[in-house]
């Protein structure tokens, strides 16, 4: 076992970008208004969020050993270059660095949110691929995956103290559904593999599934509209939030003509434009 299977099983691009949205979380949740016990705090987020979804993504491949066999017989598990005991014990590793990150994190904060943001995401990361394994239950398994997405961003807000901030759960909702859209859209692209799960396509047709889809979309879109004009946000900062409004909206044409890869890596592209968006309201 090298340090590059590690990575590679792991997903580090993708522990990077997901880690990037706690940061995100905490400057919405502060106004902006950092200070050096804030910035230590998120960084022990960061590193526990990282280590956290190291060890999801590992149960993942675990799970799916059997079926990369023959539909990904080049990733780390099947090629031979980690066993699945190796396997099994990187993610005690990885479990157990992120427990010790969020004990350190509790023991500063003495914040009782952040355990039970962590203890509600590993109940849905284990039930995912585990016991009841939602993932072969399609839209419950995209519902999991969704709500632990809007989980790290409520987890950096918990991390500096700040739950009470009321933007923070809009910036959370937003990701939550158009995080939702994203899985229905892959489960339409990946329809033909999906053997072994029954997901939304599979029950109600792709066409049915897209306009699903997009109606989520259309929700997060109102997420990203109501503190706006509700508050606490001015509207005239609704401009900020323009390149994600304008991907999102405009994902009827890829739909349509079947570009699922296209119109899911515009959803991810956009929930991180708006993300930043309202970092940058607050801000201003």
């Amino acid at each position: 076992m090298q340090w590059r299977d590690v990575l590679e099983i792991s997903r580090f691009q993708n522990l990077i970008l997901a880690a990037l949205t706690v940061p995100l979380g905490a400057h919405i949740a502060l106004d902006g208004l950092w200070s050096y016990d804030s910035g230590l705090n998120v960084l022990l987020a960061m590193l526990s969020v990282m280590a956290f979804m190291a060890a999801g993504n590992i149960l993942n491949d675990i799970a799916d050993n059997n079926i990369d066999k023959e539909a990904h017989p080049n990733r780390v598990i099947p090629s031979g270059r980690m066993t699945i005991k190796q396997a099994k014990s990187l993610t005690q590793v990885f479990s157990l660095l992120s427990l010790i990150l969020l004990a350190i994190l509790s023991w500063r904060n003495s914040y009782w949110p952040l355990i039970a943001i962590w203890l509600t995401a590993a109940v849905l990361m284990l039930t995912y691929d585990h016991g009841p394994q939602t993932k072969k239950n399609g839209l419950a398994g995209n519902i999991s995956i969704s709500l632990m997405v809007g989980a790290v961003i409520l987890f950096g807000a918990a991390a500096v103290r700040s739950m009470d901030s009321q933007l923070i759960w809009y910036a959370a909702g937003v990701a939550m559904l158009a995080n939702l859209a994203r899985e229905i859209i892959k489960d339409c692209e990946d329809v033909e593999s999906d053997a072994d799960r029954n997901t939304l396509p599979m029950r109600i047709g792709l066409a049915k599934s897209r306009n699903v889809a997009y109606v989520i979309i259309c929700f997060s879109l109102i997420l990203l509209y109501l503190p706006h004009w509700l508050g606490p946000l001015q509207f005239w900062q609704l401009l900020l939030q323009t390149p994600a409004i304008m991907m999102l909206i405009t994902l009827g044409t890829p739909l349509l003509n079947g570009e699922y890869y296209s119109a899911q890596q515009r959803i991810r592209m956009a929930m991180l434009l708006g993300l930043i968006s309202f970092a940058a309201a607050v801000s201003i």
